[in-house]
């Protein structure tokens, strides 16, 4: 059995990345999923000063951790005015400073989900281009636009989209080793 990290980047109870990493995971045949959510990790936002005056808060070693002792990532970034939340930047910038290779080489399936067309398309630029460089292998990705309107009662009803996810969890656990 693979164990998989599952990310929702949001710090909001309700998120809509949250449901969607979730929901993808859920489809991923025989894994263990290790969930964890950013309110369960209280760091001090990031800064050269205070990492210089109290080191590295365990929190941010516990998380990093949890990736490295994982087989793969699922990640689902929302996305705040074109960018990652605060609250996963946060997370993201302490654990870079502990390991620059944070992802330590897993495959990571990385979405974006969001109320608009774009489907978070944004941020999963921004990502696609800045994780590589620290050690994820991207095997696919997946954006859910119209959150609201595609994501009901728990699952993703328009056809195409759920073919999209399908494909995209398969080219996952293809590299799972």
């Amino acid at each position: 059995m693979k164990k998989i990290v599952v990310i929702g980047g949001s710090n909001s109870k309700s998120s809509i990345n949250k449901q969607l990493a979730l929901y993808a995971a859920a489809g991923i045949n025989n894994a263990e999923l290790d969930i964890l959510d950013l309110n369960d990790f209280d760091l001090p936002l990031y800064g050269i000063d205070l990492e210089n005056e109290a080191g590295i808060p365990e929190a941010a070693i516990t998380f990093l951790n949890h990736i490295k002792q994982s087989d793969g990532v699922v990640i689902s970034l929302a996305e705040h005015n074109g960018a990652y939340s605060t609250a996963f930047k946060n997370v993201f910038d302490w654990m870079s400073r502990i390991d620059g290779k944070l992802w330590s080489d897993k495959p990571m399936l990385l979405m974006a989900a969001s109320p608009g067309g774009r489907g978070g398309r944004s941020v999963l630029d921004i990502a696609g281009d800045r994780f590589p460089r620290m050690g994820a292998q991207i095997t696919s990705e997946f954006s859910l636009p119209f959150f609201q309107k595609n994501f009901i009662d728990g699952e993703i009803i328009d056809d195409d989209l759920n073919s999209q996810l399908e494909s995209a969890i398969k080219k996952f656990e293809s590299k799972l080793m």
